[in-house]
């Protein structure tokens, strides 16, 4: 007989004892399959659902009131012949590298502005970020107003200077920089925040040797200030494209694609064949090519963030 009250439980209950002692190379039973469920059928059926829909109506001939027809790959083939639709993929690109770009270098600006030791610089910077705070909607109606080319102030600014009057987004020409114009109003001041953050987080040290050694303010932006937000900047960059890929309401409240279909990104011909013409199993094959388009971009961004380097002051990359 064992000795000590353990003993004397294990010799009263033996069996309670067996059941509760772990077996070996057993698995633990799963406890969690009921918190689990509710988020995997809120994502089925909010994502996973309205995507694997859309992918089957694009394999279909469907109007809204007509028949339905199987049609198999035939709406990706019209696609590959619409100039429309090549025409929209293009304006796409150009407007997403335009608003990217330059919100990338006045937002970078800014931010170095904003980080120096400037009298009310807190005040100038919460002035500077209230365009994000307005909705897209009420932005698009100041600005068409802005851009009319004999009531618009931007025309009667242009004409204290000495320059010509501009058609703005009534011209073909100038129609996606002006709108692209718009987007960097709005959405600088969210690379000038991302960027002061990367500028918050850089110690003193460096500085102060390359001040010691003799280089310039370029040379110290360049080699010390410049690596050490790369980061920083490639999040800056995910996100304007991101958002810049699939900007809808600002386009469409101040030109809806003109003048013609100058400024129609894929977002606006997706909305025009859908909504407009009832052309549903086009529309979703139309959808199906953007999302690829989509996801393309962010995993290449994707890829180029995983390989910025966070740079440790202290012990190198």
């Amino acid at each position: 007989m064992q000795d000590g009250p353990i003993a004397a439980i294990v010799e009263q209950h033996p069996k309670n004892v067996a059941e509760a002692a772990p077996v070996a190379g057993a698995r633990p039973r799963s406890t969690y399959w009921p918190f689990v469920i509710p988020a995997v059928a809120v994502v089925g059926s909010v994502i996973v659902f309205p995507w694997g829909f859309t992918v089957w109506m694009s394999l279909h001939e469907w109007t809204v009131g007509g028949a339905r027809r199987f049609s198999g790959l035939s709406n990706y083939a019209r696609l590959a012949s619409d100039e429309r639709f090549i025409a929209s993929v293009g304006h796409t690109l150009v407007y997403t590298f335009l608003a990217v770009v330059l919100p990338l270098i006045f937002g970078t600006l800014a931010a170095l502005i904003f980080n120096a030791r400037v009298p009310f610089r807190g005040v100038l910077r919460g002035l500077f970020v209230m365009p994000m705070m307005a909705t897209p909607v009420a932005i698009a109606l100041v600005w068409t107003m802005m851009f009319h080319p004999q009531l618009g102030v931007l025309n009667y600014l242009l004409s204290l200077i000495g320059i010509p009057p501009q058609s703005w987004v009534f011209n073909p020409a100038t129609v996606i920089p002006s709108l692209v114009l718009v987007e960097t109003w709005q959405w600088t001041p969210l690379v000038m925040l991302i960027v002061l953050g990367g500028l918050a987080a850089i110690p003193t040290e460096p500085y102060e040797s390359a001040a010691i050694d003799g280089a310039n303010a370029f040379q110290r932006f360049r080699y010390i200030t410049l690596p050490m937000v790369a980061p920083f900047l490639m999040v800056a960059v995910i996100i304007r494209t991101i958002d810049a890929l699939k900007s809808f309401d600002i386009i469409y409240a101040i030109t809806q694609g003109g003048p013609g279909t100058a400024s129609e990104t894929i977002n606006l011909y997706l909305y025009s064949v859908a909504f407009a013409y009832y052309d549903v199993g086009y529309g979703s094959a139309i959808a199906v090519v953007f999302f690829v388009l989509v996801i393309a971009l962010s995993l290449l961004m994707l890829h180029l963030r995983q390989r910025t380097k966070w740079i440790d002051v202290q012990g190198g990359a």
